[in-house]
């Protein structure tokens, strides 16, 4: 297990918490190191939709985190902390706790907390996540039950989706569940914004996707990869402009239609940091700028020190 510890900014996306990262890193002499908890940015050639931080950007600071994995590769969450974990070394010679920036709340648990070591089984992870996409969580947290009804009870937040699959995934290879330690989750600092000004946000975001290149961007995986994953295949934007493509809905309607899912995932994002993290919150106001929240979130920071990460 890694000795490192870091410093966490979390938040819905579009919240602005990667600029305040970046600006963070880029203070410190030498620059800190930024790793990204997104599992979006993981995929190779998948940058106009996921607004990933431009390649100038990530060279500037020690970035990790980004471009993992083609993305017609399946990725888990173990996955993703085996990369974590090979980067460490090279993290902890940055010389500095290295800011963990991200929305994606389960890798950011793994971090803090730690991921049960049973390894992954690709078959039975196919079969529950074709049954929550056919017939949606209840029908794959009954199936899971039904494998092993006592230790499905141990289940903790069973209305997690990702928990339940990994849970059938345990269950059907006659693998235990994990038992959770106890102990205190550590504080992290959060941007919150109103929802109105949220929404304001993901719909100027939508826009500037297309208007960035978006189609261009999935003809050109297209071309690629025959095949995506079913996550990549199916990720906010991505999903809407290959529909684009293939003459099924305009780019306004396609527009219209990512700024609803991806106003329905913050508030999904935001339900779980507060259900399943310990944030401090940050509510950003419209004086709030890159430098002003910089200041902010180093003064939680400073004041609750950096995470131990479970790696």
């Amino acid at each position: 297990m890694s000795a490192l510890a870091a410093h966490f900014l979390v938040g819905p996306t579009a919240s602005g918490k990667s600029a305040v990262a970046q600006h963070l890193a880029l203070k410190s002499r030498p620059p800190r190191p930024v790793l990204a908890a997104d599992s979006m940015t993981i995929y190779r050639g998948m940058d106009v939709g996921t607004a990933k931080p431009e390649a100038a950007e990530r060279a500037a600071v020690p970035s990790f985190g980004f471009d993992l994995v083609d993305p017609d590769q399946s990725f888990s969450v173990g996955d993703w902390l085996a990369a974590v974990r090979a980067a460490a070394p090279a993290i902890a010679a940055c010389g500095a706790p290295p800011i963990v920036v991200g929305g994606t709340g389960l890798y950011v648990k793994c971090l803090t907390e730690g991921l049960d070591g049973a390894p992954t089984d690709p078959a039975h992870r196919a079969a529950a996540e074709a049954l929550l996409n056919a017939e949606g969580l209840e029908a794959l947290q009954a199936a899971a039950r039904a494998l092993n009804p006592a230790e499905f009870a141990k289940l903790r937040d069973p209305e997690n989706p990702r928990r339940v699959v990994r849970a059938y995934e345990l269950l059907a290879a006659g693998h235990p569940l994990p038992v959770a330690e106890e102990r205190p989750r550590p504080k992290l600092a959060g941007l919150a914004l109103p929802p109105e000004e949220l929404r304001a946000r993901i719909a100027r975001r939508a826009r500037q996707m297309f208007a960035y290149g978006l189609v261009e961007e999935v003809r050109a995986l297209r071309a690629k990869y025959p095949t995506l994953s079913d996550t990549a295949r199916h990720a906010i934007g991505y999903e809407e402009a290959a529909r684009v493509l293939d003459g099924k809905i305009s780019e306004e309607e396609a527009i219209r239609l990512v700024a609803v899912r991806t106003g329905q995932y913050a508030k999904r994002q935001m339900t779980w940091f507060r259900h399943q993290a310990d944030v401090v919150w940050i509510e950003v106001g419209p004086r709030d700028d890159v430098e002003r929240l910089s200041g902010k979130v180093q003064a939680i920071w400073q004041t609750h020190g950096p995470a131990a990460l479970r790696i």
